[in-house]
Formats: C-alpha cells, sequence, structure tokens
C-alpha cells in the first residue's frame, strides 16, 4: 500500500526530442541532462541512433530521448535512422518538437502528422532565437501556434541555455505519476562503448570532407578498464579502400590526430587515463544492407 501511495507522487516518463538536422536537439539534451551525451558538429546526421539522457529527482524521472534529424531516406541507413524518429514518437510521454526561428514549414509531413494526431503533450521549441530577432521569432510562434493549436510554443536558445529552465519546469508538469524506469543513479541507457564510438565519429564529422564522415561506422571491440586506466580497442569501419587511405592519412598522420583528441574528451568524460588504439578496416557497403546495419545496432 505505501509503495503504490509513494509511486502516486514520483513522476516518471519519456521525453522525445525530434526535428530537422541541425535544428538543436542534441545541444538541447545536453542543456536538460547536463552532461555530453550526444555528440554535436555542424554537420547534418550527426545522431544516427536515439540516445537516451536521465534526469533524476527526489520525486522525478524524466527520461530525455535523442533522434536524429528528419530526413527524406536516400539510402538504407536512413531508413534505419528514420524508423528511430517514428518510435520516438510512438513511445513518448511528451514530445519536444523542434524548429528554428524563421522555420515556417514541417520538412516531413508524415511525422508532422504523426505528431499532430498523437493524444501525447507537445512543447514547440523555437530555437536559436539568438540568431534571430524579435519580429522573426513572433511570426514563427503564430505559425507554429496555428498548426498545432494544442501544443504550448516556447521561444528558446539552446546554446546559451536561454528559456531551457522554462521547457523544463514545463516537462516536470507534463509527465506522468509512475515509478522510475532506470535506477535513480543512471545517466543513460548506453554502454561506456557507445561514447568511445560517438567521440570517435565526432572527430571524424570534424576533420574529414565529403562523404568520409558519412561512410563510417566506429565499433569498440575492447573496453577493459583497471584501476588506473582503460584500455579500449576500436574498429574504424568504411565502405572503400580508398576511404580506408583517406581516414589514415599519409604517415598515420590524420588517424593520430582523430585517437589524440578522441583520447582527450574520453579521459574528461571517464575520469581516467585512457589507452586508445584505433584500426581502419573496410566492410564493403554496410550502408546500404538490411543484415550489415542490424549487426551495426540501426534495426533490431
Amino acid at each position: 500500500m505505501d509503495h503504490n501511495l509513494k509511486d502516486l507522487k514520483h513522476k516518471a516518463g519519456f521525453v522525445n526530442i525530434i526535428g530537422n538536422p541541425n535544428v538543436g536537439k542534441s545541444t538541447l539534451m545536453n542543456a536538460l541532462v547536463g552532461e555530453r551525451l550526444s555528440i554535436i558538429t555542424s554537420k547534418a546526421q550527426t545522431t544516427r541512433h536515439r540516445i537516451l539522457g536521465i534526469v533524476n529527482g527526489e520525486n522525478f524521472q524524466a527520461v530525455f530521448s535523442d533522434t536524429p534529424g528528419i530526413i527524406k531516406p536516400a539510402y538504407e541507413l536512413q531508413n534505419a535512422m528514420m524508423k528511430f524518429v517514428h518510435s520516438a514518437v510512438d513511445d513518448a510521454d511528451v514530445i519536444l518538437y523542434m524548429v528554428e526561428s524563421g522555420e515556417k514549414e514541417p520538412k516531413n509531413e508524415d511525422i508532422f502528422n504523426q505528431v499532430s494526431k498523437s493524444q501525447i503533450p507537445v512543447l514547440i521549441l523555437i530555437n536559436k532565437i539568438d540568431k534571430s530577432n524579435e519580429e522573426v521569432v513572433s511570426h514563427t510562434v503564430e505559425s507554429w501556434s496555428k498548426k498545432l493549436p494544442n501544443a504550448k510554443v516556447y521561444a528558446i536558445s539552446a546554446l546559451n541555455n536561454f528559456g531551457v529552465e522554462e521547457v523544463f519546469t514545463q516537462i516536470l508538469e507534463e509527465l506522468p505519476y509512475s515509478p522510475a524506469f532506470y535506477p535513480k543513479d543512471s545517466l543513460t541507457d548506453k554502454p561506456e562503448r557507445f561514447f568511445v564510438n560517438e567521440v570517435v565519429r565526432e572527430k571524424i564529422l570534424m576533420h574529414y570532407k565529403k562523404e568520409i564522415p558519412y561512410s563510417v561506422e566506429v565499433q569498440t571491440e575492447a573496453f577493459e578498464e583497471l584501476d588506473h586506466i582503460i584500455n579500449i580497442n576500436t574498429n574504424i569501419i568504411v565502405e572503400r579502400k580508398t576511404q580506408k587511405g583517406i581516414i589514415i592519412g599519409h604517415q598515420g598522420k590524420a588517424l593520430n590526430r582523430v585517437g589524440t583528441e578522441a583520447r582527450k574528451d574520453l579521459e574528461k568524460f571517464f575520469q581516467k587515463k585512457i589507452f586508445l588504439d584505433l584500426y581502419v578496416k573496410v566492410d564493403k557497403n554496410w550502408r546500404s544492407s538490411e543484415k550489415k546495419l542490424k549487426g551495426y545496432g540501426y534495426q533490431g
């Protein structure tokens, strides 16, 4: 009996962030969770998976989910990424629908219709108001208020943490009463290896041009945590031999730079000395093979 009474005072639920590529979803998630859980770069399609970040309070647990940006899929990997977005709308308790100031139309009608038909509370977040002006912001607010009359609309700057606290307060208001879904000391549902992969992939997105970052998958084979050091072996998987040469670079310099920068970030993240061994492997056309994508955790 006491346990049930306690549950009635405790709120918990899934808060899923959706929106176009580069709209600031990962920046918002990191502002809400207070950890660099989602990698952030200026290139589109940075987030490929749904990443959960968990915020715990004495009487609440908000489970945030960052999702890939909404795109029209051009190949099998992108199809898999869009499945993550559709499922994020289906299983949310609260939806954060992010747009940029000045953005008037949804990029993907299917997903927008799915959001507007759902009975779930929706908060429309108009982001990047720091890069806009008052007139554009108020037109954007007006336009989206008409499109989703039942939604609450907030003008925010996730990068500058402006309006984020107000949004968080409203999220707690909307969360259903429920016991916690995860242990109260959890920060994420992802294993350590996942963050190693994401950090390495972020460095590849930063340092290589054209199609290279989009042809790369990162998989950590070994993660061995000792008292004073973590030994990590990670594979960078590319689609073609020529890409392997580009990733490694002249005398291995390009790969060394990725390794050094990733190691520094990981030492901050894990608060331990890191030994990081990077290998580059070719797995032909992995992005177009449903079977290979499953093996890399994109479907299932």
